[in-house]
């Protein structure tokens, strides 16, 4: 596999602790390195197809790309750190060497800091610290952001553990631990970014409750990351009818767009999905509209 070489228009603009500075909601394309995801079904599990996959997403518009080696479906089997780090480490390599703003999805230490070598520019983990006790001092250390996911376990069995009193307040409550965690271990506070964890340990309703109330999880003052592409919880609304069967993950593209529409206008940093093209133009339309209402109606942005 030879390297990619093309100009580094995937490459946002950057805040000072290197996050990139949106002038609208991000996109955030999926490079899933998997045979077993739920969506793509192992479609960019060769590792030249993903990097021209993630290539293709550039092209479309997408501003970060977030490669992942273990598949976090529910009732996933993990795979063993050193299978992680064959499946992402060329794909991260290859795509920052093209110029990409490249994030590595994973939860173990030994990956993120490998990954960051191989030029990840972020590190996306969806247990938020909690599934390797490493991972927060390595994140200190390499000095990159770092995504803290709202998570209550594993997914073999992480839906058994979607009980909460108020998922919103709840969710809220224990990614304020995570901030309070991560900066005790020396994250700088401007590095962190929240995922409030949709379909993880969450049934549909409580998705749709934290979508609906996004803006109490960006009051924690940390830039939210928002990841519903092609979930269950959208087949589950958009089901047939006559057979009462969810629409096929591949069939979700247009709901994915809406909600990350929605998601935009309650102040998203940045959206996860699989198709980019779409949610590009989307996001795009949704942020000259925030600029039109926000000019009739001062002191309510969206933004």
């Amino acid at each position: 596999m030879s390297t990619a070489t093309r100009p580094s228009q995937g490459v946002p603009a950057l805040y000072p602790g290197g996050l990139p500075r949106p002038a609208r909601t991000l996109v955030m394309g999926i490079v899933n390195v998997t045979p077993d995801s739920f969506s793509d079904g192992g479609r960019w599990y060769d590792p030249g197809r993903a990097v021209a996959h993630g290539l293709a997403l550039l092209d479309e518009g997408a501003d970060i790309l977030d490669v992942g080696g273990e598949s976090t479906r529910p009732g996933a089997v993990r795979p063993s750190a050193e299978e992680e780090l064959r499946r992402v480490l060329p794909v991260v390599r290859e795509l920052a060497a093209a110029g990409a703003y490249v994030s590595v999805d994973t939860m173990r230490a030994e990956v993120a800091a490998r990954a960051v070598e191989a030029g990840a520019t972020l590190v996306n983990d969806v247990s938020g610290g909690l599934a390797d006790p490493a991972m927060l001092p390595l994140m200190a250390q390499a000095g990159v952001p770092y995504v803290a996911m709202h998570w209550r376990g594993h997914s073999a069995g992480m839906q058994a553990n979607a009980v909460y009193d108020d998922v919103v307040a709840d969710v809220v409550d224990e990614l304020r631990w995570r901030v309070e965690a991560a900066v005790h271990a020396g994250i700088a506070p401007d590095r962190i970014v929240l995922d409030p964890g949709l379909g993880f340990a969450k049934s549909p309703e409580h998705n749709w409750q934290l979508l609906g109330r996004l803006q109490e999880v960006a009051a924690l003052g940390h830039p939210v990351l928002v990841g519903a592409a092609r979930k269950s919880f959208l087949g589950q609304l958009l089901a047939d009818p006559a057979t009462g069967l969810p629409r096929p993950a591949d069939q979700r593209d247009a709901a994915t767009s809406a909600v990350s529409v929605l998601a935009a206008t309650q102040g998203a940093w940045c959206v996860r999905v699989h198709d980019v093209a779409s949610t590009a133009d989307a996001v795009r339309v949704t942020a000259r509209w925030g600029r039109d209402v926000t000019a009739v109606t001062p002191g309510t942005p969206l933004f």
